[in-house]
């Protein structure tokens, strides 16, 4: 968990980079859309190489994921910590009984 605590404090402290300077600050400057438009696409890249099963692929893709997660993350103002707390609340809880108490509202 350092290794992404760590991660999200440099995508926080970059998001007001130049663009020109900063990879985070110029995904930032394209807007929330293409941050989550860009997070899709690393899904599905990591979703590829899994069924390919592409161990190394798998691993800079999901790197990829995580990055780009983060920093859609902190631009919903959404913290590493608030995602912790929700699978906190949820552990010990049959993923199916979790699921199925959100749809039901």
């Amino acid at each position: 968990m350092d290794t992404l605590a760590r991660l999200e404090r440099t995508i926080i402290a970059r998001r007001e980079a130049d663009p020109a300077t900063s990879y985070v600050a110029k995904l930032r400057a394209k807007g929330r859309p293409k941050m989550a438009q860009k997070l899709g696409e690393e899904a599905v890249e990591t979703v590829i190489a899994a069924i390919q099963g592409d161990t190394a692929g798998l691993t800079g893709e999901a790197a990829d994921l995580l990055f780009h997660l983060i920093a859609l993350l902190a631009d919903c103002g959404v913290s590493l910590a608030d995602v912790c707390a929700e699978l906190d609340r949820r552990e010990g809880t049959s993923g199916l009984d979790e699921k199925a108490s959100r749809t039901q509202s």
